[in-house]
């Protein structure tokens, strides 16, 4: 991105929203260097924007626009906005940055979620009109039924299923226990959330001719954040040059990370987004980069979520940890707590660790409290827990047992132990 295309991205923010422009006072009108920029803090940011009409990040009224709901639950989703022309921008680049996953005369379920905003299979359905193959869309939904998708492959001859790794794997489930394998899948593209080597498994053993790839990193929040070519392997993907600006920042120093291998927060600016303006966004991921500065579509490998993140996601489910800390606080009267992911086999697997205080419950009611609580906020986890894609745990513990920052030695609110960078090479 040019100097002058951000200050003026920069300058028009400043004057059209009241957020940016108490954001960046004291900012000079003309910067050298987008490190002189404050990053976004995603709390601000998002205060409001519940009520668009209220919302002071906004640079106008949302007229022509399309509205998404984006992560928390029912009362606590945000709402992010596009113009039809942003939007038209952004499928028509991720179609296009698409395309090196399919060949001529691909047929592709569409199994990403539709409904109560969501934008996931919006997204897709349009980004897929811009894949430079001659492909052939099923857009199903992810709310189709397992039976009747079977039977459609199978009927259709379709061979690309494109879906959330947590919908891909109940489908998946469902044919093993019936001992049914699809043969004539050849490719699985998954979005949303990583997908782990044990749920890989799961696919390949139903799915055994496939190639499993990103479909691509996108968030409804942030956009397009990068493309997924086949160099690309598990958590790798390549940045979109001349539609987004990433960069990766050190999380206790702020410090530009330039290096190779070393992980830091991915920071975006996107300068065609100005309805709903961009600029230094964490998005709530950590990153390495792998190849060295100056490279075109520079590549780099996602590294687990940030500890500072506004947003958790497992699987199909978005945790909010700021709503977490007041379901601990209001149940067991302690603000010591720590949200620590794993995966184990096929699961992925929440504990939710907290440290008593002398005003606490009986720790046995505390933590009953707590997991009713969690399941109200998050209706999802029942659903996950049935289908044997989650486990969850309340457990008690010390100061001590808390994960803390190797530097600045904060807690960590969110301990992500998951393994982004275990290696699978796809088939060129």
């Amino acid at each position: 991105m040019q100097f002058e295309q951000l200050n003026e991205l920069v300058n028009f923010a400043r004057q059209h929203s009241p957020y940016f422009k108490q954001h960046y006072s004291g900012i000079s009108e003309s910067i050298t260097a987008i490190a002189e920029l404050p990053l976004i803090n995603p709390s601000e940011y998002w205060q409001n924007s519940q009520i668009l009409n209220q919302w002071p990040v906004l640079t106008a009224s949302p007229a022509q626009a399309l509205v998404f709901k984006t992560g928390g639950s029912t009362s606590a989703g945000k709402l992010s906005v596009y113009t039809r022309e942003e939007w038209h921008r952004l499928v028509s680049d991720f179609g296009r940055g698409l395309t090196t996953q399919f060949k001529p005369a691909d047929r592709v379920a569409n199994l990403f979620f539709a409904g109560d905003l969501y934008a996931s299979f919006l997204f897709i359905h349009d980004a897929l009109a811009y894949v430079a193959e001659d492909i052939t869309e099923f857009p199903f939904t992810g709310q189709v039924a397992n039976e009747e998708l079977a039977e459609a492959i199978v009927q259709h001859n379709i061979n690309v299923l494109a879906g959330v790794p947590a919908q891909l794997l109940t489908f998946a489930s469902g044919l093993l226990r019936q001992g049914q394998v699809l043969t004539g899948v050849d490719t699985v593209l998954f979005g949303g959330e990583s997908l782990f080597a044990a749920q890989r498994q799961i696919l390949s053993q139903v799915f055994p001719n496939a190639r499993i790839a990103s479909i691509g990193y996108a968030s409804v929040d942030a956009g397009f954040i990068g493309s997924s070519h086949r160099d690309c392997n598990e958590g790798e993907h390549r940045s979109p040059d001349g539609h987004a600006l990433i960069e990766i920042i050190d999380e206790h120093t702020g410090e530009l990370i330039d290096t190779c291998g070393r992980s830091g927060q991915l920071v975006l600016t996107n300068p065609q987004r100005r309805l709903m303006p961009l600029i230094r966004y964490p998005v709530g991921d950590r990153a390495c980069w792998l190849e060295p500065v100056g490279t075109a579509m520079r590549k780099f490998a996602l590294m687990g979520r940030s500890a500072s993140s506004q947003r958790v996601r497992v699987g199909i489910l978005s945790l909010i940890p700021e709503e977490i800390g007041a379901c601990v606080q209001t149940c067991t009267a302690s603000d010591h707590w720590q949200l620590l992911i794993e995966q184990a086999a096929h699961k992925d697997v929440l504990i939710l660790k907290w440290v008593p205080a002398a005003t606490s419950p009986a720790h046995g009611d505390a933590e009953r409290a707590l997991l009713a609580r969690l399941i109200e906020d998050y209706s999802l986890i029942e659903q996950l827990q049935a289908q044997q894609l989650l486990e969850l745990h309340i457990q008690t513990c010390t100061l001590e047992d808390l994960a803390r920052h190797p530097r600045s030695g904060k807690c960590l609110r969110v301990h992500d132990l998951r393994r982004y960078d275990e290696p699978t090479t796809e088939a060129a």
